[in-house]
């Protein structure tokens, strides 16, 4: 949950943080660190790969999405839009948003480069900017819900924009983590603080603005939040750590792969 990179941080806590303060420190932080996060993880992420997240699930063997050729797809929290561009590689017709410009200019960098064009908007994923009915599928790799302060306004705009019947297949960070250190040596295996402190994670400047946050929901939340948000949780998939990966990605990494789940994807079916 510690990030990366983006803005210095002169000082971490721990406490309540709303949706306006989360979305303006979300906006920041990957302003800044997009051209970093690209340099760094691009080439496992693939310009054109589905990748759902550090322990390398590739959608193209997972095929948590179902078929999607032929179908609307929409990807919340797009990043450079390796997902979208994978999709419409496979037939599908695609859409992306994602908070930060910066990622979206990395999206056309890769388009140029490619020969490819993946529809953008830059967009709050609370406020999605699509009509009703829109997709027959959304997902997000690690995009938007750990970052804002109602993952269930993220939940219901998913809803009101894909089809009824459709899927919503996201990853976030294990919410097991929250209890852990997010290192990736051995003093990441000890648990240091209660998995039921669901104050978020708050970077701040010397002036007590947040440069970066990211919020905290036990499974059960996300369960619930899934179920009253017009879905049925379909699946949790928690994938195990790979033989043979040894890239280490911020807390993920090969030793704590093998002890401490790193990453939950939520497959969810939209309510009739």
């Amino acid at each position: 949950m510690t990030a990366e990179s983006g803005p210095s941080a002169d000082g971490v806590t721990r406490r309540a943080a709303g949706h306006a303060e989360s979305v303006a420190a979300g906006r920041r932080w990957w302003d800044a660190s997009a051209d970093e996060y690209q340099a760094e993880h691009g080439a496992f992420l693939r310009d054109d790969g589905f990748i759902w997240c550090p322990e390398g699930l590739d959608e193209a063997e997972a095929g948590l999405l179902g078929e999607v050729a032929g179908r609307g797809v929409l990807e919340i929290g797009c990043g450079a839009a390796q997902c979208a561009r994978w999709l419409i590689g496979r037939g599908a017709r695609t859409a992306a948003i994602d908070v930060s410009r910066r990622q979206l200019q990395h999206a056309r960098r890769i388009d140029d480069a490619l020969g490819t064009s993946v529809p953008l908007a830059q967009a709050d994923a609370t406020r999605l900017p699509f009509a009703d009915g829109s997709f027959d599928v959304a997902c997000s790799a690690f995009g938007a819900l750990p970052f804002v302060a109602d993952a269930g306004a993220v939940l219901a705009e998913a809803a009101r924009v894909v089809r009824p019947g459709g899927r919503f297949v996201f990853s976030v960070s294990h919410p097991v983590r929250w209890a852990f250190p997010d290192a990736p040596g051995p003093e990441g295996l000890t648990v240091v603080s209660s998995y039921f402190d669901r104050r978020a994670y708050v970077e701040h400047d010397e002036a007590g603005r947040a440069t970066y946050v990211e919020h905290h929901r036990t499974l059960g939340d996300w369960v619930r939040l899934i179920n009253a948000s017009g879905w049925r949780l379909d699946d949790l998939v928690e994938p195990e750590w790979p033989e043979g990966l040894t890239e280490e990605w911020g807390g993920w990494s090969p030793l704590r792969g093998r002890y401490v789940p790193g990453t939950a994807v939520f497959c969810c079916v939209r309510a009739s």
